[in-house]
């Protein structure tokens, strides 16, 4: 996942720029959507901007618990809702905060569906980090006096939080200038610019943006990467200064099937001869691979592991749920979750 996610995140490098020299100020949407294109075509500098994203998250993790994650942690997640609640009160003005909110939060009940309630269950698990190692990694370095089941909670709201923060700063900018809301990445990196290069203060604005993106997907980078790291200094005794460089430099090496994939490998699809992968670049089968299998499947065997395998004595004092609690976790975590998870997975795959 992390292979694309640092491409990705080298493009957020490159809209800051952009923003801040004030790029799409009066660019029209066929301006601003050749641009996109012609960073995609450009092969060299999406490896240039590759580099530079993977050399900061490599840069923090081989720093260390204390010196690179706890402190770029504790320094870049306040950034990141300081970021958003001035972009909320910047969306308050555009005229369109009212509509935004009630796309957001009056219900339509036709619209919930067998299959929007498995697409949001796929969406929870990837917003969550469930079933790639992140949290495994992080919840090592825990205490022993830190509840475990709280903490889970926590991150379940926090989480939750950002999420409606982000839908209240961009929905109101989307609306009123007169956009798609479902655009995807090209509502990101496309339509997004346009309306800040249309608005007052859309220069400022837009800079703080994709510097906002930047953070959320740096503090995602570091976490992808902690694992990786970490294994490999427990299991193969690797200082952490040289796991995170090898570590990361591996990643780096994958990250180039996606850089190429939008441009020299655009008509390269590596199972192509398999019908179920018929016409999926690199980026694309990676992409799939990790949303649709890696993680379900990941996180089916956490389940199934912590479920069937960990004596229950030691689950309950370590996540420090007691009597009918920590019976109603088991039968939640032994037979819900994984039937819920397989239910996701083969629609997904379907």
């Amino acid at each position: 996942m992390l292979s694309f996610y640092a491409v990705i995140g080298g493009w957020a490098l490159v809209y800051i720029g952009k923003a801040a020299i004030g790029t799409f100020v009066g660019a029209d949407a066929e301006a601003v959507g050749s641009q996109f294109n012609d960073l995609l075509a450009n092969p060299w500098e999406l490896l240039f901007w590759h580099t530079v994203f993977m050399g900061i998250v490599v840069f923090i993790v081989g720093r260390g618990i204390r010196s690179g994650l706890e402190k770029a942690v504790n320094m870049l997640m306040p950034l990141l809702f300081l970021l958003l609640i001035v972009m909320v009160f910047y969306a308050m003005s555009s005229g369109s905060f009212g509509r935004a909110v009630n796309f957001m939060f009056s219900p339509d009940f036709s619209r919930l569906t067998t299959e929007g309630v498995l697409v949001a269950l796929g969406h929870a698990a990837f917003t969550l980090s469930i079933g790639i190692g992140v949290l495994m990694a992080y919840g090592s370095y825990l205490p022993k006096n830190i509840n475990i089941a709280k903490t889970a909670m926590t991150i379940a709201v926090l989480d939750t939080s950002v999420a409606l923060l982000a839908g209240l700063a961009i929905f109101p900018l989307v609306f009123a200038n007169g956009l798609e809301a479902g655009a995807g990445p090209g509502l990101i990196f496309v339509t997004l610019p346009l309306a800040f290069g249309q608005m007052g203060g859309g220069i400022v604005f837009g800079a703080i943006f994709f510097a906002l993106l930047l953070v959320a997907a740096i503090t995602s980078a570091i976490s992808m990467l902690e694992p990786v790291v970490e294994w490999l200094e427990e299991h193969k005794g690797a200082s952490r200064v040289k796991s995170a460089v090898g570590g990361g430099f591996a990643v780096w090496v994958i990250g180039i099937g996606t850089v190429l994939s939008f441009n020299l490998w655009s008509d390269v699809h590596p199972l192509g001869f398999i019908g179920f992968f018929e016409g999926k670049t690199v980026f694309d089968l990676l992409d799939f691979l990790v949303s649709n299998v890696m993680m379900p499947l990941g996180g089916l065997a956490i389940a199934l592991f912590a479920g069937w395998a960990i004596r229950r004595e030691g689950l309950a004092e370590d996540i420090g749920l007691q009597g009918s609690a920590f019976k109603a976790f088991m039968v939640i975590l032994k037979y819900v979750t994984p039937a819920g998870i397989a239910i996701v997975f083969l629609y997904n795959l379907a």
